[in-house]
């Protein structure tokens, strides 16, 4: 878990992480977050003179986010947590619940890798593929919560079977995971993730390019869709895989140009705020939460 105190303007005024606690179920990680936001407070009171104003989270899985629901995480093994009730209830202040990917990917639209952009479409390449689509400050979270899920979208008729139901995914052959995975097959080490991969890669090894050029042609494939859908006059890339570089960067810009036929072509960068992105983001709906009712010069609002 990541904690950060934030300022009006995105400033990243204090902040701190705490191991989820897993391991101890969900009752424990709810738990463990309320306390964490409660420790927060207290530190802005210490600080500042004064407790945060309103707080913003952002978790994984399927979020209710208007009706501050937390509906389901594989990964910590919750269904439906009124967190947002809480949290409320704990601090005593406004409070927003958001998706991580999609808050992530507002703080790179408003005051990251996209900041002035009045379209962007943001994509994290970690253990799975999602996104977050930008319109003029704020991410379409769809009539369902679903918007931007690009790592669903099949860029292999009959490819490999995704957790999700599908076949050939694109989360299944980009992600960080699926090239870890596929780059463990080749070298022979099981050990082995996408950071050797792309390590191998830059020493010239034949089978790593191999690997590498698989992994850029399915995400140029799943982004071409994108763009064609949405149209963004920026594509942020992030993630684990991001952290290559131009390694990735400069492959991956040929491939998107000679897929793209009257689609006019998106500025592609990486993302600039790294995994400060989703404690920002929970800040930024925080105070959103205040709109122009709160003072500027105060301390900010609790994330986790």
């Amino acid at each position: 878990m990541k904690a950060a105190l934030v300022g009006a303007d995105g400033e990243l005024l204090h902040q701190d992480r705490r191991a989820t606690g897993r391991e101890r179920g969900p009752d424990a990680v709810v738990a463990d977050i309320l306390g964490f936001a409660a420790d927060l407070r207290a530190h802005g009171v210490r600080r500042y003179g004064e407790p945060a104003s309103a707080a913003g989270v952002a978790v994984p899985g399927i979020v209710d986010e208007s009706g501050g629901v937390a509906v389901y995480a594989a990964n910590l093994g919750w269904r439906d947590v009124p967190l947002r009730a809480l949290l409320t209830e704990r601090l005593g202040v406004p409070v927003a619940l958001g998706h991580d990917v999609r808050t992530g990917g507002l703080a790179e639209g408003r005051i990251g890798a996209g900041r002035g952009a009045d379209r962007f479409l943001f994509v994290p390449l970690g253990t799975g593929i999602a996104g977050a689509i930008g319109i003029d400050g704020r991410v379409e979270a769809g009539a369902h919560g679903f918007a931007g899920e690009i790592g669903h979208i099949v860029v292999r008729q009959q490819g490999a079977v995704c957790p999700c139901g599908q076949r050939g995914c694109l989360e299944r052959y980009a992600s960080a995971a699926a090239v870890g995975e596929a780059w463990a097959a080749a070298c022979g080490d099981p050990g082995a993730d996408a950071a050797d991969c792309a390590k191998a890669v830059e020493s010239g090894d034949v089978r790593a390019r191999r690997v590498w050029q698989d992994t850029v042609d399915a995400l140029a494939d799943g982004l071409v869709t994108a763009l064609t859908l949405l149209d963004p006059r920026t594509l942020i890339i992030g993630g684990g895989l991001a952290e290559a570089g131009e390694t990735l960067f400069t492959p991956l810009r040929e491939a998107v140009r000679r897929r793209v036929t009257f689609q006019k072509l998106p500025s592609l960068v990486p993302a600039a705020l790294g995994d400060t992105a989703g404690c920002l983001g929970a800040g930024l709906l925080a105070w959103d939460l205040l709109a122009d009712t709160t003072d500027p010069s105060s301390p900010s609002e609790v994330t986790t």
